[in-house]
Order: C-alpha cells, then structure tokens, then sequence
C-alpha cells in the first residue's frame, strides 16, 4: 500500500518541503525522496522598474560578449527579429546580416525584435566572406552552427574555443549554412537533439547557442 510521508519547517521565512514515498509491487521496492528549497512562498513576478533595464544609450556603451552573430540568407523577418531580441538579452556585440536577410527597419521584424533593433548593432554584406573579411583583425574564432562530420556538440563547446571571440554562422531556414561559407569556418557547432525531427527553428537555434556561449563567462 503507498506510504506518503511530508513534513514542512519553518525558519526565517524559509521553507523545506520534505517528501518521502514509498511504492510497493509483486515485484519490487521503490523509494523516492524529494527535497525542494524556497526562500518564500509568497514569490511574485518583479516589477518592470526592478529589472534594472539599461537604457538605449547605456547599452550601447556597455561592455559587450565577444560574439558576433551572422544570419545567411534568413528569410523570415520574424525570425530576423528574434534573434535581434536575443541579442540584445545578452550583450552580444553585432549581429551581421547577409544576402537576402530582411534588415531593420520593417514592422515586420519590429514585432519580434520589440526595440532591439535600436540597441544591438548591426551592418550588412552581400556574403558571409565579405563579413569575415571585415574582422579579420579581431583574430576572432568562425564556427557554423550546423551538422556536419566532425561537429563540436555544444555543451563540448569550452573544451574548442576561448574566450577571445567568436563568430557564430546561423544558415537559411531550409537549406542551412552554405558549404561555400563553411570552408571559411574553424569549425561547426552541432546542438544535440534527442528526438525525431533532428531540427530547430532558426531563431530558436540562435537562442540556445547564444546562451551557452554567454553563461561561460557569465558572472553573477
């Protein structure tokens, strides 16, 4: 018969919810214990004034991630957007945009990237060569983010690059990155996938990759 045993204790408004229970069949034992930890229970979203927002001017002066974004071919504006937004979430120092991606300003890329546009710097190339060509100087690292042989899984991603810069190659929505730009990279990132499709989203990919790049040198 299922024994469930919880006890709760109270100390400076913290809370230590302790769970034990207990499964028993013809076959065998279960145990499982679950410890859960909250500060306070009454938890509330914070304010818009609490967020400690920078403003347009102090973003563009603050110190930026060393990581450049490239978009090739992007066809979706929405996406476009998205990516902006993310880079502006975490300081990323230029997005650059290539061949037929949309470019700001259109409402369209307005409505996902919500302002982020006016904050993260941006230019244009007509290739992706062109682009890394400009930054030559920055000696910064190009990986592609895409699957191919020999790929860097991205949680393997500290183990290949340091933290002197990196450029990251985001491909078209159907067809990916061009293998003509992929001769230009160190190498390529792969994000492990566990399910059937083996695909993301773009802008979804962009966000995923910008975050594990960024918590490396985040400091909180």
């Amino acid at each position: 018969m299922p024994l469930s045993v919880s006890s709760c204790i109270r100390q400076d408004e913290t809370v230590v919810l302790l769970s034990a229970c207990m499964a028993t069949s013809r076959h065998h034992d279960t145990m499982t214990t679950f410890f859960i930890f909250a500060q306070n229970l009454h938890m509330r979203k914070l304010s818009m004034d609490e967020l400690n927002r920078k403003s347009t001017d102090e973003f563009k002066i603050a110190a930026k991630q060393k990581i450049i974004v490239v978009l090739e071919n992007i066809r979706s504006m929405q996406n476009v957007g998205s990516v902006f937004r993310t880079a502006d979430a975490f300081l990323i120092e230029e997005i650059f945009l290539i061949g037929y991606t949309p470019q700001p300003p259109h409402r369209d890329i307005h409505k996902t990237a919500l302002g982020a546009t006016e904050t993260v710097q941006w230019n244009y190339f007509n290739t992706t060569r062109e682009a890394i060509e400009s930054i030559a100087d920055k000696l910064y690292k190009v990986y592609a983010v895409e699957q191919t042989t020999n790929s860097i899984s991205l949680q393997k991603l500290s183990d290949s690059v340091d933290n002197d810069g990196i450029v990251l190659v985001f491909g078209n929505e159907v067809s990916g990155v061009e293998e003509d730009t992929l001769s230009l990279c160190h190498g390529c990132i792969e994000i492990p996938q566990l399910g059937m499709k083996h695909s993301l989203n773009v802008s979804v990919a962009a966000g995923i990759v910008l975050w594990e790049c960024t918590r490396r040198t985040l400091i909180i």
